[in-house]
């Protein structure tokens, strides 16, 4: 059932793009087969409407575009993921009375990459207890596992849930 809120055509290109392998998925793709990424888009799609969508999304940094021979192909950038990440998790209805907690100890010569991390985290609206716990009630912890993978800081980071902090 498809929920009074407005589907924008906008999150719905950054969900199919963060559900798709690679991220990327061909324009004309899209365009001919709305009905695959729709979840309940139920207005016809216009060439003009996805032209419009892809330039904003490009402008916000969300979205590189990339020419094959004609074909145009939409790849979602990190930015874009972080967003489409965070559209998918605050979607999620109530609360599972589990608690997603953050402790890491990343060295002092990798202060940027724990900077960079902390500001994820952030992004990802986790709340901090300490500079080192962060807590979140949404449930991101295997978007986060890959994301400490991706960038090489598994040995400094622990993530774990638990229904039970006081």
């Amino acid at each position: 059932m498809v929920s009074k809120k407005r589907i924008l055509l906008k999150d719905l290109i950054l969900e199919a793009l963060e559900k798709s392998i690679d991220g990327y998925v061909r324009v004309e793709d899209f365009l001919y087969n709305t009905h695959i990424y729709a979840r309940g888009y139920d207005r016809p799609l216009k060439k003009s409407n996805l032209s419009l969508a892809l330039k904003q999304l490009r402008e916000k940094g969300y979205i590189n575009t990339e020419k094959d021979g004609k074909k145009l192909i939409v790849r979602l950038s990190q930015t874009g993921q972080d967003k489409a990440i965070l559209m998918k998790v605050l979607q999620t209805g109530e609360w599972d009375g589990k608690w997603r907690v953050v402790v890491f100890d990343i060295p002092e010569d990798m202060r940027k990459v724990r900077n960079i991390f902390r500001a994820r985290l952030k992004i990802w609206r986790f709340t901090p207890w300490q500079k080192s716990v962060w807590v979140s009630k949404k449930d991101l912890k295997d978007v986060l596992r890959k994301y400490i993978r991706d960038i090489g800081i598994k040995d400094w980071v622990k993530v774990f849930e638990s229904d039970n902090l006081e």
